[in-house]
């Protein structure tokens, strides 16, 4: 029986997580459980799988927590210092399912103790690829990945060496607002960009899928978790999302790994490693589906793309420039502050102002990215006040 964390259990990641752990209650145990200000949701969590403690990243809402699990013998608590402490209990795995920049400190606090991350943090890495993989090889603890996408290729280079890969392939559904005019995508709204076709997934990810956001953070997240070099990862659009990414080898051969679009595939693959085991997801009847399509993105509709490129050509700190700009840039967009364009400009206008951020600050550690991180968003407020005056 494996011993699990879930951090960011009441987001969309975490809840299939617990659901897979609620097909197979033999072969697991939960520890921990953290989430946000679903407070409800967490205590029912937390009553169904019986963790040592249940967290919210909320302070204020501690009260309501311990009132709902009040009798239960379950232990609460709250804020980062908490989330944190709940990550370093004794587990197998630990689940990093919290969206942004606010799963790096937990995740590390998880690897120090020398557990197997499944990581489903984008930000992580983004920000900090090179300090987490550090700190993973340091303590002797393995870094797994979550996304489809780099479990994908993860599971496709099973076997493999890497010095027969020739090039990375990942796709891209194109999201919500893949087929719309070029001229109207300034009109969209966020409830308009946040109705994703395919994947059930949460409203800021789901806007960063239309925007290419999220596809230029799993750029990112390729070279540094992989130390495949840029020019050797590829975007492609792929509608149905059947294919969720593909290596291409020296012989000339691709590998690509076909499923259906549900994270629960990536999430069980992770939790079951190193075996396979059964998971309660569809079987795809290839007959039906008839036939896949693919394109090139248009890098002039989807900028975030060619900005990744620069924040990998850049190295350093600008990945940590890169994701606040972008989670800072997402909020004034939700609050209709900009237009759905402007994302991308806003972030852009981020990385040329702090162009003086490089990676020759010294030592590139926690402490640094936090400030870079809090620069960066700042920066990005006030970039973002000037565009919508």
């Amino acid at each position: 029986m494996k011993r699990i964390t879930v951090l960011g259990a009441t987001g969309s990641i975490g809840r299939n997580t617990l659901d897979l752990v609620a097909h197979d209650p033999q072969g697991f145990e939960v520890v921990a459980l953290t989430g946000g200000g679903n407070i409800t949701l967490l205590a029912e969590q937390a009553r169904r799988f019986r963790p040592e403690i249940a967290v919210t990243a909320h302070p204020d809402r501690l009260h309501e927590l311990r009132a709902a699990l009040q009798g239960t013998g379950i232990a609460a608590a709250a804020g980062e210092a908490a989330i944190c402490e709940a990550a370093a209990r004794p587990a197998d795995c630990v689940m990093s399912a919290i969206i942004g920049f606010a799963g790096l400190a937990p995740g590390l606090a998880a690897l120090r103790q020398g557990t197997t991350l499944a990581l489903a943090n984008k930000e992580s890495l983004v920000c900090a690829g090179p300090l987490l993989l550090r700190e993973a090889a340091r303590h002797g603890a393995r870094v797994l990945p979550v996304d489809s996408e780099h479990s994908a290729v993860f599971q496709a280079l099973v076997g493999e060496e890497m010095s027969a890969v020739e090039r990375v392939v990942i796709t891209a559904s194109g999201g919500a607002l893949r087929d719309w005019p070029a001229e109207r995508l300034s009109q969209a709204t966020p409830e308009e960009a946040g109705a994703h076709p395919n994947w059930d997934m949460g409203q800021r990810i789901t806007i960063d899928s239309a925007s290419l956001f999220n596809k230029a953070m799993e750029i990112i997240e390729t070279h540094e978790f992989f130390g495949i070099a840029p020019d050797r990862i590829e975007v492609l659009i792929h509608p149905e999302s059947l294919i969720h990414a593909l290596v291409g080898f020296v012989d000339g051969a691709l590998m690509a790994h076909v499923g259906p679009p549900d994270m629960r595939h990536a999430i069980g693959y992770a939790l079951n490693w190193p075996e396979r085991r059964h998971l309660p997801v569809e079987r795809l009847d290839l007959a039906s589906v008839g036939q896949m399509t693919f394109r090139a993105p248009d890098e002039m509709r989807w900028p975030a793309l060619r900005l990744a490129r620069a924040v990998m050509a850049e190295g350093g700190l600008s990945g940590a420039v890169f994701n606040a700009a972008k989670e800072a840039a997402l909020d004034a967009f939700l609050d209709r502050r900009i237009g759905f364009q402007d994302m991308a400009g806003l972030v852009e206008t981020v990385l040329d102002e702090m162009s003086d951020i490089r990676l020759e600050l010294d030592p590139f550690d926690l402490d640094n990215i936090r400030e870079t991180d809090r620069r960066a968003r700042l920066c990005t407020v006030e970039a973002a006040t000037r565009l919508s005056v």
